[in-house]
């Protein structure tokens, strides 16, 4: 397992049985064939490889989702391929999407702590995943403080699924999210008049607190939500705060 670990991290181009073969001399093709049919490893053996080196308590757990790129695939042939709208290529895709969550302990140790790979024939959303794997590895004994994510996760769904598991959390939300400063008048997070600081309080009903942030790059405004489930905690949620989590976040990115 861990030859053919290192072997898919050293060669992104041609990653196939024949060409490990072709590497290791003391390895056939069939060989290999026969352990890839034979092993069936799953989410919660990443999870039991990697929790022997990190703190598993009070870290923060961000979320998010990446594709594989398969131009030359053939659908018909190749299991969990599907396709969707690149923002890089600009066109539709066929691709393979993995989910991912990833765990950042309190030393900086940051590790991949489960992982979906979307199949559109379980007829669950990548949010569902999402939840799914959370609560998974909570199960399994990580207790993490906070949890990240970008915009596609921030469904009212899933922060009150953040907000019943107390977790802090930072969320990316889109420039035409509604909410509420006074908790009765709701507008759009772009039209609200966010300080220099980059930060106001915002409520609603369901949240005990609730701060929306915005952060500039290339002069194109970003909005998130920051939130802490005790209430006489609110002096926590800073911009310093901000940054930190923001910075963590982009481990996964």
């Amino acid at each position: 397992m861990d030859t053919y670990t290192l072997f898919l991290l050293a060669e992104s181009k041609y990653p196939g049985c024949t060409r490990l073969a072709e590497i290791m001399e003391d390895l056939s093709h069939d060989s290999v064939n026969r352990f890839l049919l034979r092993e069936r490893y799953e989410p919660k053996d990443l999870f039991n490889e990697v929790k022997g080196y990190i703190n598993l308590i009070d870290g923060t757990l961000s979320g998010d989702d990446t594709v594989i790129d398969k131009p030359h695939s053939n659908p018909k042939l190749t299991e969990l391929l599907g396709y969707i709208y690149s923002g890089r290529h600009h066109r539709i895709v066929k691709v393979i999407q993995l989910i991912t969550l990833y765990y950042t302990d309190l030393s900086g140790k940051s590790v991949p702590v489960n992982y979906r790979i979307y199949n559109k024939q379980e007829g669950q959303t990548k949010n569902d995943y999402f939840r799914e794997m959370i609560t998974e590895v909570l199960e399994w004994g990580l207790k993490p403080k906070a949890i990240t994510t970008d915009a596609w996760y921030s469904s009212l769904k899933n922060l009150k699924f953040f907000k019943n598991k107390e977790l802090e959390f930072l969320t990316g939300i889109a420039k035409n999210r509604l909410c509420s400063v006074d908790g009765k008048n709701y507008t759009q997070v772009q039209n609200l008049e966010i300080p220099d600081n980059g930060k106001m309080r915002a409520s609603k009903k369901v949240w005990t607190s609730e701060s929306i942030s915005e952060k500039f790059q290339n002069e194109i405004p970003r909005y998130y939500i920051m939130y802490v489930p005790d209430k006489d905690a609110l002096f926590l949620i800073t911009l310093a705060k901000f940054q930190e989590l923001h910075s963590i976040h982009w481990g996964i990115e």
